[in-house]
């Protein structure tokens, strides 16, 4: 067994930033393809587009990987977890704000809005309006899946306190993957016998316990292979090494579920198994494009991956996802097309070009300005504050 590297368990993993740009692209290529009626349509190009909704498990499996992993590498190193306090601060600070003008924009701008009463406001800005049927807005509704991100945020202190216990176990990936799976396959068992809606339930956070558990899985298994305790797992750093192999299995797991089993490709509601084979294919998707990029050793791949361009990338991606849908409406409204018209592949470049720019934007006027002053946590400028004067009391003493 390799010694223990506890010092570099928790190194960050910026390749993985620019794998958000796959996931904000995949979501935009959606939104498209129902935008100009492809979606809908019986061909290949419109069964691949309204598969592309997978961009969601991308961004919840590596929530999942890189939120749970700082609580695994403390207990795996006999550290103090995370602070809840300072997380949630946080996680605030890096999602609100941009969020926050973003539905403003919307709500104000959009002339389909025009309707938004008090209650739409409070909905919309607490992250609240997945509850109740209908009450996505035009421009935000792709944000039901962030009400939902935002909810496995509030609960996961907690959980990684349930599912980790007091002492370090690498065994524990099975059972966090396998707990994940029976709470979203009872969800989903729930829905098939008629108790929860296939319509409202399937915004919630139990749907995707999956997606996130995958994510903390291999979190967990990631920490303990880089604390020397895993090497149970260390075929996953073998996988890592192959990249094209495990794109291939991603890709024909997306292939698989661009057929009928699972359900309709427009907004018709799926059968419960449709929805729970959909879910069940697209956990292989995202864990397949994930396995490449944070295992195994440095690769050409990872290069890439972690360029100037990626981690750019990977920093207005947030924005990306935020802005788009407002780019594609404006793009209707301003050219006065008919609904469901359009050329795809036009269409989803002028989408990411406007998206791109207003992405840039946010990043740089409202993101980045939160997140630098959002780190100075208060307890934490104290106790810096302390520990120098510590510092200085015993420098003079010796």
């Amino acid at each position: 067994m390799s010694a223990p590297i506890p010092d570099h368990a928790l190194r960050r993993l910026p390749a993985l930033d620019a794998v958000r740009v796959i996931g904000a692209l995949a979501v935009v290529g959606h939104h498209v393809g129902f935008a100009t009626g492809r979606n809908a349509g019986d061909t290949f190009a419109g069964a691949w587009l309204s598969r592309l909704d997978v961009g969601v498990a991308v961004f919840f499996v590596l929530s999942g990987f890189l939120l749970f992993r700082p609580y695994a590498h403390a207990q795996a190193t006999y550290q103090r977890p995370p602070g809840t306090g300072r997380y949630l601060w946080r996680r605030a600070i890096r999602i609100l704000p941009a969020y926050w003008v973003a539905v403003v924009v919307c709500l104000l701008v959009l002339p389909q809005n025009r309707d938004a009463g008090v209650a739409d406001w409070l909905r919309h800005v607490t992250l609240t309006q997945i509850y109740q049927h209908g009450q996505l807005k035009h421009g935000i509704s792709q944000t039901w899946s962030l009400a939902t991100e935002v909810s496995y945020y509030l609960i996961l202190p907690g959980l990684a306190a349930l599912l980790l216990g007091r002492r370090h176990r690498p065994d524990r990936v099975a059972r966090i993957a396998v707990a994940a799976l029976v709470v979203t396959g009872g969800w989903v068992a729930l829905m098939g016998v008629g108790v929860l809606s296939l319509g409202l339930h399937t915004m919630w956070l139990p749907s995707y316990a999956g997606w996130f558990g995958a994510g903390m899985a291999l979190a967990s298994a990631h920490v303990a292979l880089r604390t020397g305790t895993g090497e149970r797992w260390r075929w996953l750093d073998d996988l890592g090494r192959a990249p094209l192999a495990c794109w291939t299995i991603a890709l024909g797991a997306l292939a698989v579920a661009t057929t009928p089993v699972t359900g309709p490709r427009d907004l018709a509601e799926p059968t419960a198994a449709e929805f729970g084979t959909k879910l069940l294919l697209y956990t292989v998707v995202a864990v397949m494009l994930i396995v490449p990029v944070a295992f195994g050793p440095q690769t050409r791949t990872k290069g890439v991956f972690d360029s100037i361009l990626g981690r750019w990338l990977g920093r207005v991606s947030y924005g990306l996802f935020l802005w788009h849908p407002l780019v594609l409406e404006g793009i209707y409204l301003v050219d006065d097309r008919p609904e469901f018209t359009g050329d795809p592949l036009g269409i989803f470049t002028l989408t990411v070009a406007g998206g791109l720019v207003l992405a840039a934007v946010s990043y740089y006027a409202v993101e980045r300005p939160f997140q630098r002053w959002g780190h100075r946590w208060p307890r934490q400028r104290r106790n810096t504050s302390e520990s120098q004067r510590t510092v200085a009391v015993a420098t003079a003493a010796n």
